[in-house]
Formats: structure tokens, C-alpha cells, sequence
């Protein structure tokens, strides 16, 4: 729609730093993602070795190109760079991975903000199967920026998917278990491979998987196989719904970034 009114397609732009294996196939599918819905789409990739004044510089750049709507710059970062620091020097408008404070800021609220994607990701996934929340409890497992925060406020929000009962459990959470067996809805965000087990979920329950861990497995040729926060084969069987890894959060993850750059790109957010 946007080149049939004669406007350039949406251009996001990625920064990678260093070797990580993970931040590499999280790059190269949201690269892969761009094109195939018409989207333009820049990487730039720098060796771990670079300065943070070097990285900062980059950031300056992107914020000031025209072309670019929205960009990320690829967490984690080398130790000797300051991710917090890099976060504030992207501009607002073109945060697409919604981390910096003003767009944290305006989603706490209830404005229009873009939303982190991960989260966005969740929401969207409870929506679009119709999964009731209002007066649901909602167990978040992990307090992180980037997920088990901005999920557990997106969940308590007065909206069409929100109205939740929520509760914030992390690593000096004296019983995870038990709060866990309360919940109709788990969060598991806690990046422990396989740490909800069957005996913490009662029937019914709803649980979405964003863990990602890698585990030995001398069976498959990688040497190795994904594996999310939640013991998949023990749990499924009692839930009404539960999302897989890999291929359930991530996917969406990926959509919901895109979305924010279309958002940047229609100045829905900002003018």
C-alpha cells in the first residue's frame, strides 16, 4: 500500500556485533523476514573488538539517515561496551525494539509506543487465538528489561488482551513452584532449559515458551538441539495451549519488530 501511494518501502537496519551464534541466526532471519514482505533492510556487522565510541558513532549515523525508519543494534554486546548506554543514544522514533526508556515510558502508561517486540509477540499470539485474559492469573517467570517486565505490564493493562492478575517471579522468589500451580497463564522467560516441569502446571493452563537453550545431544548432527524454559513433552499434555521451541515465540518476535518499522514508517507513533 505504502509504494502504491508512490512512498518508499519501510527500511530497517541491524547492527551486529561480535561472533554470537544466536544473535547471528536472530539477525539473518529478521534480514530474511524484510525481504519477503518488501521491506528494504541494512546489516551492518562489526567485530567484538570494536569501541563503544565506535559503536555509539554508528548509532549517531543511523539516527540521522532518512532512509532508515527504525534499527537495532543486536544485544548481548561485548562486556567492554555499556548496553545501557548504547540503548539511551538511539533516538526514540526510531527505537523499533522498543527499549529505550521514552518508548518504556509512554507503554507503562498506556500510549502509543512501540511495544518491546517479544512482548508485542505474546500479545498478539493471545489475541490472534482468541485466549481470554481478563480477570486470568498470569504468571511471569523472569524480570528481564526486554521480556518478564514489559509482559507483566502489558498483561495488567486495561485492554482487549490484558485485565490480568499478574504475578513477577524471579530468581529470589522464594516458592516458583507454587505460584506457578495459581497461574491460568505462564510467561516463562527465565532461560533455564526445561525449568517448569509438569508438577508446576495445572490442567488447562496456557503456557508460552520464550526460552531458548541449547542443550548436548549427541543424536542430531549439530551435536546439539533448542530447548525452551519449559519441559515440552511433559507439560503439553495438560495445557490448552503451549507455544514450542524453536518456532513459537521467535517467529512472532520477528513479525512484531517488522511491524514496529511499518508503524516508523507511517509516523503512527511520533508524526
Amino acid at each position: 500500500m505504502l509504494l502504491a501511494q508512490g512512498r518508499k518501502a519501510p527500511h530497517l537496519a541491524a547492527v551486529l556485533i561480535g561472533e554470537n551464534p544466536a544473535s547471528q541466526v536472530y539477525v539473518r532471519n529478521k534480514v530474511k523476514s524484510c525481504k519477503e514482505v518488501g521491506f528494504e533492510s541494512t546489516l551492518i556487522k562489526r567485530a567484538a573488538s570494536i569501541s563503544e565510541e565506535g559503536l555509539l558513532e554508528i548509532v549517531g549515523e543511523l539516527n540521522q539517515n532518512p532512509q532508515i525508519d527504525g534499527f537495532i543494534v543486536q544485544l548481548p554486546l561485548p562486556k567492554h561496551i555499556d548496553e545501557t548506554k548504547v540503548t539511551l543514544a538511539i533516538e526514540p522514533r526510531k527505537d523499533v525494539d522498543g527499549f529505550h526508556p521514552m518508548n518504556f515510558g509512554r507503554m507503562a502508561q498506556g500510549m502509543p509506543s512501540y511495544l518491546p517486540a517479544t512482548p508485542f509477540g505474546i500479545v498478539q499470539m493471545l489475541e490472534r487465538y482468541n485466549i481470554p485474559t481478563a480477570g486470568k492469573h498470569a504468571v511471569v517467570v523472569g524480570r528481564s528489561n526486554i521480556v518478564g517486565t514489559p509482559i507483566s505490564i502489558l498483561l495488567s493493562r486495561k485492554a482487549k488482551v490484558g485485565d490480568c492478575t499478574v504475578t513477577l517471579t524471579h530468581s529470589r522468589t522464594k516458592d516458583i513452584a507454587a505460584e506457578l500451580r495459581r497461574a491460568d497463564i505462564i510467561i516463562a522467560a527465565i532461560g533455564q532449559a526445561n525449568f517448569i516441569t509438569a508438577d508446576m502446571v495445572k490442567p488447562e493452563a496456557v503456557v508460552i515458551d520464550v526460552g531458548i537453550n541449547r542443550i548436548e545431544d549427541v543424536s542430531v548432527p549439530k551435536g546439539y538441539r533448542l530447548v525452551g524454559d519449559v519441559d515440552f513433552d511433559a507439560v503439553a499434555p495438560k495445557c490448552s495451549f503451549i507455544t514450542p521451541v524453536p518456532g513459537g515465540v521467535g517467529p512472532m518476535t520477528v513479525t512484531s519488530l517488522l511491524m514496529n518499522t511499518l508503524k516508523s514508517a507511517k509516523g503512527e507513533i511520533y508524526g
